[in-house]
């Protein structure tokens, strides 16, 4: 077996986000699909939300000699596990979110929240489904629910 693969992408990010520090939430976004994959579009936006999967391209890999972090850089939260966290440095930078799609285009789909900068490469879409993807009062990390509550603090 080989330690190596080869991955292609299908399309890119298209938005005015040129790094990652921005409040995701507000941005909307085109994913631009290679033409080719068009046909393998129809019928997705009969869902209300997508999985998006990305290579986080400029980020560089995390190696297991580094495998704890501060969530979000702070000192004041907890070093952990880095896959016990939502960094964007991993072994393979793969990033995956769910995001409500509002609309297709011809091989464009526009969508709103994802949490990735202009230029992205897209590696695979899906449906979001409700009865597969929601788990319902999952148990989470004391210091993610800090984090929730300072940002909604941010939002009022």
């Amino acid at each position: 077996m080989s330690d190596a693969w080869i991955i292609h992408p299908i399309g890119w990010v298209h938005n005015d986000v040129p790094g990652l520090d921005a409040h995701w939430e507000d941005v909307t976004s085109q994913i631009v699909l290679d033409e080719a994959w068009a046909p393998a579009l129809d019928g997705l936006d009969e869902f209300s939300h997508i999985i998006v999967l990305t290579w986080l391209h400029e980020q560089p890999p995390r190696t297991p000699d580094e495998p704890h972090t501060h969530p979000q850089g702070r000192l004041d939260l907890p070093a952990v596990g880095l896959f016990a966290t939502r960094t964007p440095r991993r072994p393979n930078p793969i990033g995956m979110t769910v995001v409500p799609l509002l609309a297709r285009t011809g091989h464009v789909l526009t969508v709103q929240g994802l949490d990735m900068a202009d230029g992205t490469p897209v590696l695979d879409l899906k449906p979001y489904l409700a009865r597969g993807d929601r788990i319902n009062q999952p148990r989470m990390a004391d210091w993610t629910r800090q984090l929730w509550a300072e940002a909604d603090q941010d939002h009022a």
